[in-house]
């Protein structure tokens, strides 16, 4: 399993507008692939819709975008809105879930780590450490690195019932000495993350 998280600045006051179209547009690109989720930035950079794409493998995601475009409804009509647009494949950390549908949210933190080349199997051996007792406190909805895009860098994605709740879950894990993993801080090279939420016709919300 891989995924295409496709990362849309757009145009600002146009958010709204980018959503609604591309929803609408959804409808029939469902018939070929779904979208595991559709995220748009709230805090941190802004005027940002991010499209997470499911697919077996490279060939799975050629194909079926070949045939998505052959529809006459497919891309969505935003172009006109577009500032920029980046598209990366990740590979999701062994022993992290598969997105799964549902209420997670609402709000959601993603976290992008700029690492260290060479450094991303001793992050991935922390985290499988420590991961599970981090859970207890609320989950890791995704951890995932890049294999084709901007490299060294991996995202990991937490849902939060509020803002509050974030500032709680983190600070508790922090004191109870649970979280980050132990060790391994020399090699970060860039700490970015952001707050997003979920469209209404994103599979997670």
């Amino acid at each position: 399993m891989l995924y295409e998280v496709r990362t849309y600045r757009v145009k600002p006051r146009t958010q709204p507008e980018v959503i609604k179209r591309f929803g609408e547009a959804y409808e029939g690109r469902k018939e070929f692939s779904q979208i595991s989720a559709f995220f748009y930035s709230d805090i941190g950079p802004l005027n940002e819709v991010i499209h997470i794409w499911p697919y077996k493998d490279l060939q799975d995601r050629t194909d079926t975008r070949a045939k998505a475009a052959a529809s006459p409804n497919w891309p969505p009509h935003i172009s006109e809105f577009l500032d920029e647009q980046l598209s990366e494949i990740f590979i999701p950390f062994s022993f992290t879930p598969e997105f799964k549908p549902g209420d997670h949210g609402p709000v959601f933190e993603w976290r992008s780590y700029t690492i260290k080349p060479h450094s991303l199997g001793g992050i991935q051996e922390r985290w499988g450490a420590a991961l599970d007792e981090r859970q207890k406190l609320s989950p890791c909805l995704m951890a995932m690195s890049t294999e084709i895009g901007p490299l060294n860098k991996f995202v990991h994605i937490w849902p939060y019932e509020s803002l509050n709740h974030r500032a709680e879950v983190r600070a508790e894990a922090a004191a109870k000495g649970i979280w980050p993993p132990k060790g391994g801080g020399d090699e970060l090279v860039r700490q970015d993350n952001k707050i997003v939420h979920a469209t209404p016709f994103s599979p997670i919300q």
